[in-house]
């Protein structure tokens, strides 16, 4: 092999191309291709090595930024530590990727900036444990490897707000919202209202640390077929509901249940067929649009009620199937749902949850008369039956009630009381329970006026996890 000896003076030129431990020099003016490892004490990506474009590996001792800005767009790898100085940046584009191999620390005496955008600009593969600002959220998110979950602190708010619904004798339909704190305790306050064309009935509720989602229902006045609509809140700002966009069938008597990012609702019944489907739908909650197909229930039927952990989806007790039954889907993704267990009652239930337990309060067993006083759990991890978790305020029969929840704390909305065989009495009553303990709920608070198959959403439920 030949030897080349460079002195002081001496002028270097390619007129072609060299390579360096490598079989043949590469083609092109002035190419030069190393294989193998290149090792520096110090690295700034604009200048010196950033000019070696083609390479095959690349391992720095250390990278220390001291006084200076450094900016990283490619493929870079490091055996040590990162270290900031005052002053300094370092900033990750949203192309490049940084290996720390047995790196034991980044020190940040600064700040460090990671990609950031809105929700439609997350990359289209991402990878698990990818870190970004979400412009929309205006808070950090990461990557699971399942779905995309936010950097949030659980107790900074524990907001609930409930509304529409009806009651019987009368008929009446109502707009109205009111919401009340979770953690605190005491009696609703005035809210705003939901859209007159989506007010009513027996619709579904949903919602991420930041919105409330309401969609389908029975509509303002008796006699109605449903609507589409889906309506949303900013739940720490009081106000009116502002349209987001539409359902793919007008339908009621259906609920939803969702993560942080995604909701997920069961149409139940279309009126305008007339008949009950297995249909569910979803939408992402930081954007508006209409909803989109997401795949269907083990099997037909309404009146059911839902819950969610940061992952899985309950949707529990359906009519006319009367059995009972808990259908589970993976919210993240799309596609059927499969059964999951059964609960003691057949539907008619009030449903909340934390990130591990499912409660369900109330229903009825029909075509048997009565409600029930009975409050069932499941552990949403694990498929199975529900068990006895403990039973209502005073022995009240509970049907067609509402559950909203923080992560330590569930509270059961207003609903039908049987005050004698067949009859039904709706209440203003709000009774809560906490998930670690179970027994006898206790008395909460009232709502402003008496409502059942109302809706209910909370900035804290179980679906948003406690990252």
């Amino acid at each position: 092999m030949a030897t080349y000896r460079i002195g002081i003076g001496t002028e270097f030129k390619l007129d072609g191309g060299v390579g360096i431990g490598t079989d043949t020099a590469p083609s092109g003016l002035g190419n030069l291709k190393v294989e193998g490892t290149f090792k520096t004490e110090d690295l700034d990506t604009t200048s010196g090595i950033a000019t070696f474009t083609r390479y095959a590996g690349f391992a720095a001792d250390d990278i220390n930024i001291a006084s200076r800005d450094v900016t990283l767009t490619g493929e870079h790898q490091t055996t040590s530590d990162i270290v900031v100085g005052v002053n300094s940046t370092f900033t990750v584009s949203v192309a490049a990727t940084v290996c720390t191999s047995s790196v034991e620390s980044i020190s940040l005496t600064d700040h460090f900036s990671p990609p950031c955008g809105y929700v439609e600009d997350r990359p289209e593969c991402p990878v698990e444990g990818t870190v970004r600002f979400n412009k929309d959220l205006n808070t950090l998110e990461f990557y699971n490897g399942v779905e995309w979950r936010q950097f949030t602190v659980n107790g900074s708010s524990t907001r609930a707000v409930v509304g529409a619904g009806y009651i019987s004798p009368e008929a009446t339909y109502y707009e109205d919202l009111e919401y009340f704190s979770i953690s605190s305790g005491g009696n609703t306050v005035s809210f705003g209202d939901i859209s007159s064309a989506g007010g009513g009935r027996s619709g579904a509720s949903f919602g991420s640390s930041t919105r409330g989602m309401f969609a389908t229902g029975y509509g303002d006045t008796p006699g109605s077929t449903g609507h589409n609509i889906i309506d949303y809140i900013t739940i720490a700002s009081i106000g009116n509901a502002i349209d987001f966009g539409d359902a793919t069938e007008a339908a009621f008597n259906g609920d939803g249940c969702s993560s942080s990012t995604r909701g997920v609702f069961n149409l139940g019944y279309i009126g305008g067929a007339p008949t009950y489907n297995n249909t569910l739908d979803y939408v992402e909650i930081a954007t508006v649009g209409n909803a989109k197909d997401f795949g269907d229930l083990s099997g037909i039927g309404g009146w059911n009620t839902s819950t969610s952990s940061p992952t899985r989806g309950l949707f529990g007790g359906f009519y006319p199937r009367n059995d009972g039954v808990l259908d589970r889907i993976t919210i993240a993704s799309k596609g059927n749902a499969v059964e999951f267990g059964n609960l003691f009652t057949h539907y008619g239930q009030s449903a909340c949850s934390n990130s591990v337990r499912g409660m369900f309060a109330g229903g009825t067993n029909y075509p048997s008369p009565g409600y029930s006083i009975s409050i069932q759990s499941v552990i949403m991890a694990s498929d199975g039956n529900a068990v006895d978790f403990g039973e209502s305020y005073n022995g009240a029969q509970m049907y067609a009630g509402r559950g909203v929840s923080s992560q330590t704390r569930g509270c059961i909305t207003g609903g039908s009381n049987a005050t004698a065989p067949n009859t039904v009495d709706e209440v203003t009553t709000i009774q809560y329970l906490d998930f670690d303990s179970g027994g006898k709920a206790t008395a909460f608070g009232d709502m402003s006026i008496p409502r059942r198959n109302h809706r209910g959403v909370s900035d804290s439920h179980g679906g948003l996890g406690g990252y």
